[in-house]
């Protein structure tokens, strides 16, 4: 028998359900319409943050999604965009995407769990942790592409340098 033909639908916990225990642990806002998903809201810095993260069975991935209130305008998206490109250039973890159907700006990771792995906490914090730091350390820089007018370019030269003016 291969390993892939395996049966690892049983799990000793639904990996949204740690989202959940973590949510309440932490005391923070919560909804779960769904078995398999569960949103938080979550206010940053510069922004309030929308974070779903999805359970994935057919992948078994456990995916994070995190958005925040910025739509690119038609006329900026190509800019937001390449924007994106260079972000993403210098991501270790994670990457953003502009969904083309409307602008929305996304952070997005997922934390692969085949073979029926177990996440923990402690990786499911760090999950939320990467998103909205990364949401943080570049909001002024979409800010600067889809209200500035910036450049790609100068819209990431600005934030980096606002951001490691700030430490």
């Amino acid at each position: 028998m291969l390993l892939t033909e395996i049966d690892h639908s049983e799990r000793f916990e639904h990996p949204v359900d740690v989202i959940e225990r973590l949510a309440c642990l932490k005391d923070w806002n919560f909804d779960r319409d769904d078995i398999d998903e569960i949103s938080l809201g979550v206010t940053g810095a510069w922004a309030d943050y929308d974070i779903a993260f999805t359970w994935l069975g057919e992948c078994e991935a456990l995916h994070l999604g995190c958005a925040f209130d910025l739509k690119a305008p038609e006329r900026r998206r190509a800019e937001t965009a390449r924007l994106v490109t260079k972000i993403n250039e210098q991501m270790w973890i994670g990457h953003f995407d502009v969904w083309s159907r409307d602008g929305v700006v996304m952070f997005r990771h997922a934390l692969p769990l085949a073979g029926g792995a177990q996440p923990g906490m402690a990786q499911c914090e760090a999950m939320l942790s990467a998103a909205l730091d990364a949401c943080e350390r570049y909001y002024q820089a979409f800010q600067f592409v889809v209200w500035a007018n910036k450049s790609a370019e100068e819209a990431l030269a600005s934030a980096l340098f606002e951001t490691r003016g700030e430490a």
